[in-house]
């Protein structure tokens, strides 16, 4: 089972095994009942969103197209392009990051279940407050950015001008 099929089932019923080194390396999760209650086991890199909507497979519309884009005919003679559908809320999503039609599907459904979240639920989703919080790191960057800007900007025209300063002459330089 794969680390991305663990993420289809609730959280409380993962568990991975810390063993010391050489004793049991090729050991697979073990899964529990749903009453015990075991921290939860987070793909790295990845912000797992347990408060998104799900969704229900019998809402969903699926189609897989040709793909687009660099990659020649890898990419544009194969169906490996979804186009998932969410009929209640009309919202359509394409997915052809990977060549792999099952990768793209689960990539297509994480999207669409992000999208809907937040045409739902609004500036309350998760989704959202995640996107607003790094759109104001980007800025605060920007600023800091352009302040520094500015800073040598006017050190280099101290330091110009300063330059140009004719400086006295003594008597004994002559």
């Amino acid at each position: 089972m794969s680390t991305s099929g663990l993420f289809r089932f609730p959280i409380p019923l993962t568990r991975v095994c810390m063993v010391p080194w050489g004793l049991r390396l090729c050991e697979k999760p073990q899964l529990l009942s749903p009453g015990t209650a075991v921290a939860p086991v987070q793909a790295a890199g990845k912000k797992d969103h347990p408060a998104l909507l799900s969704l229900d497979e019998s809402e969903l519309e699926e189609q897989f197209v040709k793909g687009h884009g660099p990659g020649g005919q890898a990419t544009n003679k194969t169906s490996n392009c979804v186009v998932l559908r969410h009929v209640p809320s009309g919202i359509v999503v394409k997915c052809h990051q990977t060549r792999s039609v099952d990768q793209n599907r689960k990539l297509a459904r994480r999207i669409l279940q992000e999208k809907v979240d937040v045409f739902y639920n609004g500036e309350n989703s998760p989704v959202y407050k995640e996107k607003r919080e790094a759109e104001k790191r980007k800025q605060e960057r920007k600023k800091r950015a352009k302040e520094t800007l500015e800073k040598k900007k006017l050190l280099k025209e101290q330091w110009e001008s300063s330059k140009n300063v004719p400086r006295e002459r003594t008597a004994d330089s002559d």
